[in-house]
């Protein structure tokens, strides 16, 4: 099938992906295109700008996570059908597991997924010296590199520039992106501040649009996405149930990190996804068969997540009776007894955990992993699963019962995965062991069945 395609990287991080990105999906659907988008990585919060363009939840395609086909899948049934598909890369377009291979970069996804790319240069204090960049990326592996944008380039500059790529460097140089100061994007500990935080958001990303009409050629771009092969995918055989069963899934400006992909396949599994939020609600929904508390940042809502407490009884009167639970990350750091805020004061949580959840001030065992179960609970010994940790918190009680091994080779304990709880610091992702979601959900129901 034709699926018309494009990716946007960079050279390196904070060369401005995410603002041209969302400038450029906003031009998109200022033009009437039905668009869908993409983020290469585990990366959350990215996908959350995206989403506030297109009105619809961004995805993220990561080869380390599902490999070739199934991520062919998941690009695909989402890309379907749609005018045009953006796909925003990660990091530098080269860098890739361990910061030592192309395995799982950019450039590996745009390789496996046969998509253009447009790189985003920050001339920032530079002008020719972008040619020579340019021209080491464009020749350093074969690639997809179709044409180039240049950030943070005046236009009186850019035009003997653009002569100079495309005579010297036969790419194509789509344009340029002058400095707009009051359109960058804040960062904390986990990257970019949440969209929510962002005042005047979308009145913002309508000027970039509009800028970007005047500086990019967006119909050579729009021309670019279209010139490409025929895309074919192969849907992978899952393990469904028809009879449903409602489980409660946290989702709140506190909770708010959760792949659209795991969410949908444990629709496709037979869940009813019920959403509540632990920062605004009193209680859990009624009916509910599990719980699902993602990862987000607790510790920017900790007074307030305290101060409900007939939501913190409810989820621990739930898991005491024995509804399953699975909490990751900040979703795992609101289960314990204590949680220690931004200004370093402790507030109590659910104490599901027994354990402190404190801040340690630096990240903590950042990137990818594989984990492995090591004792027979709500995942069955020797499940493996992909996942990564990105947290600047820690706690007094980890878990022990999985064995994370980073891409690096390095090995530690994690996780808790108790009769009813399968919690830890790790982010899963799901597609890359469906039997875990599958596994879940049949402990759901047989919760139902049993339950008071």
């Amino acid at each position: 099938m034709k699926i018309p395609r494009i990716m946007f990287a960079a050279p390196s991080s904070g060369s401005g992906k995410t603002m041209i990105t969302c400038g450029i999906l906003q031009a998109l659907v200022n033009r009437g295109l039905n668009v869908a988008s993409f983020k290469c990585g585990p990366d959350y919060i990215d996908p959350m700008f995206h989403e506030n363009v297109i009105g619809t939840r961004s995805r993220n395609l990561d080869i380390f996570f599902t490999g070739t086909e199934t991520t062919r899948y998941l690009f695909g049934r989402a890309a379907e059908n749609m005018d045009i598909s953006v796909t925003e890369g990660v990091m530098g377009f080269y860098d890739g597991l361990g910061g030592s291979s192309v395995e799982s970069s950019s450039y590996d996804v745009s390789q496996r997924l046969d998509m253009p790319v447009v790189l985003i240069v920050d001339c920032k204090g530079s002008s020719v010296s972008a040619v020579p960049l340019i021209k080491g990326f464009k020749e350093f592996r074969e690639n997809n590199i179709k044409g180039v944008i240049l950030n943070n380039m005046h236009e009186k500059v850019y035009a003997p520039i653009k002569e100079m790529i495309e005579s010297e460097l036969c790419i194509e140089a789509i344009g340029y992106v002058p400095p707009v100061k009051e359109l960058v994007i804040e960062s904390r500990h986990l990257g970019l501040i949440l969209p929510s935080e962002v005042e005047g958001l979308k009145e913002k990303l309508n000027i970039l649009a509009e800028i970007l009409e005047r500086t990019l050629d967006i119909d050579s771009l729009i021309r670019i996405a279209g010139s490409v092969p025929d895309f074919r995918y192969e849907q992978p055989v899952l393990r469904c149930d028809p009879v449903r069963i409602k489980i409660g899934v946290a989702s709140d400006d506190c909770f708010c990190f959760i792949y659209k992909d795991n969410t949908e396949l444990l629709e496709r599994m037979g869940a009813e996804i019920v959403r509540f939020s632990p920062l605004r609600d009193a209680h859990l929904p009624e009916d509910i068969s599990g719980i699902i508390i993602p990862g987000g940042y607790p510790e920017l809502y900790a007074e307030t997540l305290s101060k409900n407490l007939t939501m913190l009884r409810d989820i621990k009167d739930r898991t005491e009776e024995g509804m399953p639970c699975m909490a990751e990350s900040g979703g795992f750091m609101y289960l314990h007894e204590e949680l220690e805020d931004t200004s370093g004061t402790f507030h109590k949580m659910a104490g599901v955990i027994d354990g402190k959840a404190f801040r340690t001030g630096k990240l903590s065992k950042f990137g990818y992993a594989v984990i492995t179960s090591k004792k027979e609970g709500m995942m069955k010994k020797g499940t493996k699963m992909k996942g990564h940790e990105f947290h600047y918190w820690d706690s007094t009680d980890c878990g022990c019962d999985c064995e994370a091994v980073k891409t690096s080779g390095a090995r530690y304990g994690c996780m808790h995965n108790g009769n009813n709880i399968f919690a830890g610091f790790p982010h899963l992702y799901y597609y890359s062991n469906p039997d875990v979601p599958h596994r879940f959900l049949t402990e759901c129901r047989s919760y139902s069945e049993r339950r008071p």
